[in-house]
């Protein structure tokens, strides 16, 4: 039950009208301590690394320490790759262990973003146990160092987002609605909760075939988060927040206690931190007690 891939839970998260969370993580306390929030929580977790720290605290690393978690937590919890550019380094992380993989090839045109995501689905699914993850359309913002501006998002286009999905066999499907990466520059952000619809209706009218997934998820209100998993929103991805709450644990302790040198209740600091955040989504995303 502990190993998992992204697609087998967030099927039952679509089913049931709850998202899974879906959280970055950059270093191996901020993985102990989602973890533990989960755990807690008794949710099913995804547990995500970008392609910066994965290559700095190397793949083979993080999935020895995501094995060794898993393996004694009673919840589901996959692995994941992030926003992955690099069709080769998609396969050689899937080979190393991670049980769910992006191509990110969103920023492509239509066919070359077609032909980069079926080459990785059909590799993991041919190699290893691990589902895949497309996206089409473009989430505006920074994650893992790339940059999209707001006019050079384009909102994921509903037919198109079908033939994707027919076309590539994604397991799970990030469409562009107007979510962001990074802090939303404005208490409103302008989300396309009926494009969201749309595409869920005509890829899961009958069944849950495709579970979609919401980027950007740091900084949205309640009540927009609500409407999302309303929406279809089944794998929701939440980054910046938890470096936010790493950072900002990290200077207020450093700062109230300048003379003391002791690594490790920074660490402790952080950690609370960063489980306190991610509890407050698991339940705002409805999945405590889905486990």
């Amino acid at each position: 039950m502990s190993i998992v891939n992204a697609l087998e839970i967030t099927r039952e998260a679509a089913k049931e009208g709850y998202a899974v969370g879906a959280f970055n993580i950059t270093s191996i306390n901020q993985m102990e301590a989602v973890v533990e929030a989960a755990v807690d929580r008794k949710a099913p977790l995804i547990i995500q690394a970008s392609v910066s720290p994965t290559k700095f605290l190397k793949p083979e690393v993080i999935v020895a320490v995501y094995r060794a978690l898993a393996s004694s937590a009673p919840i589901p919890i996959c692995l994941h790759l992030d926003h992955c550019t690099e069709v080769d380094y998609c396969k050689h992380v899937a080979d190393a262990g991670y049980t769910n993989i992006m191509i990110d090839a969103s920023k492509q045109v239509f066919e070359e973003n077609i032909r980069q995501t079926k080459e990785v689905v059909d590799y993991c699914h041919a190699h290893s146990d691990a589902s895949v993850e497309g996206e089409l359309g473009t989430v505006s913002g920074v994650e893992d160092q790339i940059k999209v501006s707001e006019d050079e998002a384009a909102l994921c286009n509903p037919e198109q987002a079908v033939l994707f999905v027919e076309r590539t066999g994604v397991d799970i499907f990030a469409p562009a609605i107007g979510t962001a990466h990074g802090v939303y520059k404005t208490k409103n952000p302008k989300i396309d909760f009926e494009r969201m619809a749309q595409i869920n209706q005509m890829l899961n009218a009958d069944r849950i075939n495709t579970p979609l997934v919401v980027h950007g998820g740091t900084g949205l209100p309640d009540d927009y988060v609500k409407r999302l998993l309303e929406a279809g929103g089944a794998k929701f991805n939440v980054s910046t927040e938890l470096k936010h709450a790493l950072i900002d644990a990290t200077y207020d302790y450093i700062s109230a206690k300048r003379d003391e040198y002791n690594p490790g209740k920074i660490d402790i600091a952080v950690r609370d931190a960063i489980r306190a955040a991610v509890g407050r989504w698991i339940d705002m995303l409805g999945s405590t007690g889905k486990a």
